[in-house]
């Protein structure tokens, strides 16, 4: 009797994300060109309270940073909280969930690459408008796009080795800072308003936004269940880090912080001088360039994601046969990108990251306490990390979540309300096709 050969087997992701590889991917994200201009913003509002609002900030984001890593845990798949929100809520949320953060992803590249722009035309204004702008933003998303279709390793690496070149610079600025402190621009504290605080605190809950992103690549980490509660309590950890003792700097050494529009750079010219200046500078377009690869890295996994599980057309879901990279997401991510950036398009639409924020979150610590209920203990893994106090601190998170939609502009819930919209057509319209059922 005649034995048939075996179907070849379908590419799988590689797994080769390690828990440091997790970890820069959200100090990464976090840590963006916000940094080099939000001290000056904070300071305009709050003035001496700003280094306490960074830290109470840190700790209001790691109560949600906890609830990721707990539904996390639960997890060895690629998607990150359209997966937590898939299992706990049922399709239709997740769905929401993952097209609006694959949606802000896309702008947020695109943002970013604008920003590039920018920051290069300080020194080059050619780089700023035409076609040597258009050619700046096409070289550095398809750079991005190739190296994130070659490999999960070579886009690990190029994050991990942007991160440090971001970081370096930060480092320097802070330990040379460290001998400008003056502990009489750090006590006193103005009386503020209830607008000012709410105001600044908004602020910052943007500025440390991105972590979430640390699961969404979960599916090509080596021990996700473990690697990923790790990745996101460390980078809290080290942006509110970074960020407060930036801040305090900076508070130090220019007195009038609030007048400066480039804070991090006048205060190291005033440290170190045009080298200094200059040095940051680098950094800042260092830090965006890793944002971006960041971005791409992300958003197509989210896209993949969706089409993994059915939602979207297989085309997105396909794994390149030798590279084993969700190839058409990254190319189609990336295309979307640049086709917002060169437009401009991106300004538009970036409204909508206030409410795709609490979509997010939201949904992931109401997960948390959801798939703690012991009718879905039989449909997920067992968490191998806690978030500690019982309901309290997903309780908080939730509110903090909450913050978010409550401080944001009318023309920002339109916005974030039509996206959500458009999701829900995409939804009823998008072909079913086979949808996976692990976690």
């Amino acid at each position: 009797m005649a034995v048939s050969a075996a179907a070849p087997s379908r590419p799988t992701l590689r797994r080769a994300l390690g828990r440091w590889d997790l970890t820069a991917i959200g100090v990464n994200q976090v840590i963006g060109g916000a940094i080099f201009l939000m001290p000056a913003q904070v300071a305009a509002q709050i003035g001496g309270w700003s280094p306490i609002a960074f830290v109470l900030m840190g700790l209001a984001s790691m109560s949600v940073a906890l609830c990721f890593a707990e539904v996390g845990s639960r997890f060895e798949g690629t998607g990150g909280p359209y997966l937590y929100t898939r299992a706990a809520f049922g399709r239709f949320a997740a769905f929401e969930v993952g097209w609006m953060q694959w949606f802000t992803r896309a702008s947020s590249q695109a943002s970013i690459m604008a920003g590039i722009a920018v920051a290069l035309g300080y020194y080059w204004p050619t780089m700023t408008a035409g076609w040597p702008r258009h050619l700046l933003l096409t070289a550095v998303t398809a750079t991005l796009a190739w190296i994130n279709v070659r490999g999960i390793r070579q886009s690990a690496w190029l994050v991990n080795a942007l991160t440090v070149g971001k970081l370096i610079p930060l480092a320097l600025f802070i330990v040379v800072g460290l001998a400008f402190i003056r502990p009489s621009e750090l006590v006193s504290l103005p009386p503020i308003t209830f607008n000012q605080a709410s105001t600044a605190a908004l602020m910052l809950i943007f500025v440390f936004g991105g972590y979430d992103v640390v699961p969404v690549p979960a599916g090509e980490a080596i021990d996700p269940r473990r690697h990923v509660p790790f990745a996101l309590v460390m980078t809290i950890v080290v942006v509110t880090a970074v960020m407060t003792l930036a801040q305090i700097v900076a508070q130090s050494v220019l007195p009038e912080l609030a007048a400066h529009k480039t804070p991090i750079a006048d205060a190291a010219a005033v440290m170190l001088g045009a080298g200094g200046a200059l040095l940051v500078g680098i950094g800042s377009v260092v830090s965006m360039t890793g944002n971006n690869a960041g971005q791409v890295l992300s958003g197509s996994r989210m896209l993949f994601a969706l089409a993994e599980h059915g939602e979207l057309p297989a085309l997105f879901g396909r794994i390149h046969p030798r590279f084993r990279t969700p190839a058409n997401a990254v190319i189609f991510t990336s295309a979307v990108a640049l086709v917002l950036a060169v437009s401009g398009s991106w300004e538009k639409i970036a409204i909508v990251s206030a409410l795709a924020r609490l979509v997010t979150y939201t949904g992931a610590c109401a997960a948390t306490l959801q798939l703690r209920r012991p009718e879905f203990q039989d449909r997920v893994k067992a968490a191998t990390f806690t978030a500690p106090l019982g309901p309290v601190v997903p309780i908080i998170a939730i509110l903090v979540s909450m913050a978010v939609v409550a401080g944001a502009s009318r023309v920002q819930l339109v916005g974030g309300t039509a996206a959500l919209a458009v999701g829900a057509v995409l939804f009823l319209l998008a072909p079913r096709g086979q949808r996976a059922t692990e976690t």
